[in-house]
């Protein structure tokens, strides 16, 4: 992504003749934290500041504060913060504005997450509106505030400064400037044990000692009264601040939330479904799978029951709502610990002596979680002491996640057929030698519907006959197509703003073989565009040792700098420091994956051409391949389309480890078009191959005609938002998009699925082959 910096400078230079300094000096900070696309929104947002027409001192403090504050909580947040300036622009001076600004870093550190941000600029947004004038002394004591008080605390606090000394100025003013009695009564009221913030590289080396990996835990909001952490996308979302519960110590209940919360991570292995089920039969299935992963993690930490055994026996304030939660909490307890039996309830101490019996057997078994569960509501519902859901959901165990982790919720659709293969009717693939296929063998060439496939370790051709072709192994003409294991990927409802988990399934098949000589026939066609495909190579070629010369802190000193420095000195003027120069070894780390779209609109011919969409296409991969097969970086070309959720089709043409060879080659003349286009399925699966390869910089360079679109979904924008989610997702890995589209209407929807500048739009089709090389040469410079 191109980003004009001179078209800036020129613009602000224009105002403000101060700024290029501090530009220049924070424009090199941010480039370390910031993508293309956040450093666009961070000069879009320096132009927007600079038309407020406040001073040069709040355009200088934006600049010099938004790398700081997008290191603590992501470049997304910039568009947040020049927006909330500008909210306040209409209500206090730019003095308060710029000390706003300057607090940012401060509140990131302390808040330590981006939605956590946005509340915060949220509520200097409102307070603004109702005491401005405690504003600029509440901003100047900020670093001091969230240090003692939460996000909600410190809108507690606030608030009631606001209202208490609403037409009594001189109060206001030092009730914010924490010098008056009440100010600090109120601020020690409203603080809270144990802050998140403060305890996160604690519970970080806590949950890496005992599971030998990382975790990600973020603070949460955790206000209202029935807030339960979670985990959402692998992320654990922790209360921003807990209290002491008696005589343990809040650091406790943050260890035992975040062993609980990793236990869910690693030892579920398949979603539980959640269909025909109450809200109420949902609770107690999962109150069993928290006791089966509680197990399993003190199977292997014996340490852990002590932790949470201490807390299932607090003491808590308050009577129960329900006398069956007191009996919950005290089964939770019994299941955790075997040494702790019921007081007199048979039915209670059957079931959990069933458990017992049972759970290390069944320890890896969700089903076993579904059946107790199941079980024990059966068990009050008989009895007719099952509480409402509200009761249920403030069960006093607050260690507990609220277990959307291992649910699945999938809609029925009925227009869809279920197929169900008995396994006496499976198709089994086993490999053997020659001499099991020599003796045992007694169909050579077994049909579609054989019950049982034998592959050969090595390859063999049948005997001349008229009835077969002898230029196929055997192995290549045995019943059907191989098919690989079945890749689960998440998808975006943008709907309720959550992933469908596990809710498309890719396969890895192959494309049929076709003649390598039609792509050696490209190769010769395309003669006139060979030279400049050589200038590319020739221009990306790694360069070995290079000398880069002009440095303040090289390694040894250029002469020719050094002696027009000595002239300078000598003629009065201020010398240039950058005498110094160093020798660096410049390599190419890319890896690339080249992702055609092979849905049924690829065989269509484009307006203004007699060749298809899917000719066009082969013919531009051929000469990409040809040129990156000389530059020497690792690729990949692969293809996909889908029929439906359930079977992505994902075909890998050419893989990282194989040369452009015939195998290759062959594979990429016998692609063929049809289905449809399910395109964030394809791309995580493309980004799955990717994450294989140990090079830094990594490349999908997706070639399609179209919009994501599939025969099960009716909602256009559903694949859309998917898609774009998708982007978002392999960007956070580390993976770069790019799209190559030959749709004439694409500028529709590529730009928001795929970002500005981040796709081109090919008018003449008939030249897709000799740019598609050279734009792979401008994204790989």
């Amino acid at each position: 992504m191109a980003i004009h910096l001179e078209e800036y400078r020129e613009f602000l230079e224009k105002i403000t003749p101060r700024v290029r300094d501090v530009l220049d000096g924070s424009y090199q900070e941010a480039t370390r934290v910031m993508s293309p696309g956040g450093l666009q929104d961070y000069l879009d947002g320096a132009k927007a500041i600079q038309k407020l027409g406040r001073g040069e001192d709040l355009l200088i403090t934006y600049l010099q504060e938004m790398p700081l504050v997008a290191k603590e909580c992501g470049e997304d947040i910039i568009p947040d913060v020049v927006t909330a300036a500008m909210k306040l622009a209409s209500m206090v001076s730019g003095e308060v504005i710029t000390l706003m600004l300057s607090s940012l870093p401060t509140a990131s550190r302390h808040l330590g997450d981006a939605e956590l941000v946005r509340g915060y600029l949220t509520f200097i947004h409102q307070f603004s509106s109702t005491a401005a004038r405690g504003l600029r002394p509440m901003l100047n004591h900020m670093d001091e505030l969230l240090s003692k008080l939460t996000l909600s605390g410190l809108r507690r606090w606030a608030n009631f400064g606001a209202q208490a000394y609403r037409r009594d100025f001189n109060n206001l003013t030092k009730y914010f400037d924490l010098e008056s009695a009440d100010s600090r009564a109120t601020l020690q009221k409203e603080r809270r044990g144990v802050l998140f913030v403060k305890t996160q590289r604690k519970l970080n080396f806590y949950l890496r000692a005992l599971w030998a990996r990382d975790f990600f835990l973020r603070p949460t909001g955790a206000d209202y009264t029935d807030f339960r952490p979670y985990i959402e996308h692998r992320i654990f979302h922790m209360p921003d601040a807990v209290d002491d519960l008696g005589d343990i110590p809040g650091l406790e209940l943050y260890r035992a939330t975040a062993a609980h919360m990793a236990a869910h991570l690693m030892y579920t292995r398949k979603a539980l479904s959640a269909e025909q089920l109450s809200p109420a039969q949902l609770f107690f299935i999962g109150f069993m799978e928290d006791a089966r992963v509680e197990y399993k993690a003190t199977q292997a930490f014996p340490g852990l029951k002590t932790l949470w055994s201490r807390l299932l026996t607090a003491n808590y304030d308050g009577a129960v709502e329900h006398p069956t939660m007191r009996l919950l909490e005290n089964i939770a307890l019994m299941l955790l610990d075997e040494q702790v039996t019921g007081k007199g309830d048979e039915a209670i101490s059957a079931f959990v002596a069933k458990f017992h019996a049972n759970i290390a057997e069944k320890q890896d078994d969700g089903q076993f979680s579904w059946l107790m569960g199941v079980e024990l509501y059966n068990l009050f519902a008989g009895r007719r002491e099952v509480p409402s859901l509200r009761i249920l959901e403030r069960i006093r165990i607050p260690y507990r996640d609220d277990n959307r982790y291992v649910w699945t919720m999938e809609e029925m659709t009925w227009d869809v057929g279920f197929e169900y293969v008995p396994a006496s009717q499976r198709q089994v693939r086993r490999q053997v030698n020659v001499m099991m296929m020599a003796n045992e063998v007694d169909c050579e060439l077994a049909g579609d519907d054989a019950q049982e496939i034998w592959t050969c370790s090595t390859e063999m051709r049948p005997y001349e006959d008229d009835l077969t072709d002898n230029t196929k192994t055997f192995n290549e003409m045995w019943g059907k197509e191989p098919v690989s294991e079945p890749f689960h990927y998440h998808e975006w409802d943008y709907h309720i703003q959550l992933h469908r988990p596990d809710w498309v399934t890719v396969y890895e098949r192959r494309q049929q073989r076709g003649d390598p000589d039609d792509i050696r026939a490209i190769i010769d066609a395309y003669r006139p565009v060979a030279h400049r495909i050589k200038q590319i190579i020739d221009l990306l070629t790694p360069d070995g040792v290079q000398r880069q010369r002009g440095l303040e802190d090289g390694d040894e000193i250029d002469i020719n700098a050094a002696v027009d420095a000595m002239i300078s000195i000598r003629m009065g003027e201020q010398p240039n420091p950058r005498i110094t120069m160093r020798n660096v070894i410049k390599n190419r780390d890319l890896a690339v994956v080249v992702l055609l779209d092979l849905s049924q609109s690829t065989n269509e011919a484009m307006k203004g051409s007699d060749k298809t969409v899917l000719q066009l296409t082969r013919e531009a991969s051929t000469l990409v391949a040809t040129a990156i097969e000389g530059i020497g970086d690792p690729y990949a070309i692969h293809g996909f389309a889908s029929d439906g959720r359930h079977d992505v089709q994902y075909f890998r043409l050419k893989d990282f480890n194989q040369h452009f060879d015939d195998e290759a080659k062959s594979r990429l003349a016998g692609m063929k078009g049809g289905l449809s286009t399910r395109m964030g399925a394809a791309l995580r699966h493309a980004a799955h191959h990717l994450h294989k390869q140990p090079e830094r910089r990594k490349l999908v360079l997706l070639v399609t005609d179209g919009e994501p679109a599939d025969i099960d979904e009716r909602d256009p924008q559903h694949l859309r938002f998917d898609a774009k989610k998708a982007v978002e997702e392999l960007y956070s890995q580390g993976v770069q998009t790019y799209c190559l589209t030959l749709d004439p209407h694409a500028d529709d929807y590529v730009k928001r699925i795929f970002g500005q500048n981040n796709y081109t739009v090919i008018d003449h089709v008939d030249r897709l082959p000799e740019q598609l090389p050279v734009l792979f040469a401008s994204l790989t410079k």
